[in-house]
C-alpha cells in the first residue's frame, strides 16, 4: 500500500461533498469535500507509480482549478479511470 499527497492550485470551491465509485479489483473510489486549497491524498494498492499519479493529476486539475480537499482509494485503476472518476466527482459537488 502506497500513500501520496499531492497539493494544486485552485480557486474555484465546490459546492458540496461528493462520493463515486468504490474500491475495487480496477477502480477505485473519490471522495471530494469543500476547501480552501486543493489537497489530494491517494491511497493506491500499486506502488511505484507517483510520476504517473502527478502528470494524470496535474492535466486534470490544470482544466478544472477547484479548491477541494481530494482523497482517492485505488484499487489499480487506469489513467483514464482515475479522469473519468474525477470527472464524475466533479459533477456531483458542483463548482
Amino acid at each position: 500500500m502506497e500513500t501520496l499527497e499531492l497539493r494544486f492550485p485552485g480557486d474555484r470551491p465546490i459546492i458540496r461533498r461528493a462520493h463515486v465509485g468504490v474500491v475495487g479489483s480496477g477502480d477505485l473510489e473519490i471522495l471530494l469535500s469543500p476547501a480552501s486549497e486543493t489537497t489530494v491524498t491517494i491511497r493506491t494498492s500499486v506502488g511505484g507509480f507517483g510520476v504517473l499519479w502527478r502528470a494524470t493529476l496535474e492535466r486534470f486539475f490544470a482544466r478544472h482549478p477547484i479548491a477541494a480537499r481530494v482523497v482517492i482509494n485505488d484499487a489499480g485503476a487506469t489513467p483514464g479511470v482515475v479522469s473519468l472518476r474525477l470527472a464524475q466527482a466533479l459533477e456531483e459537488a458542483g463548482s
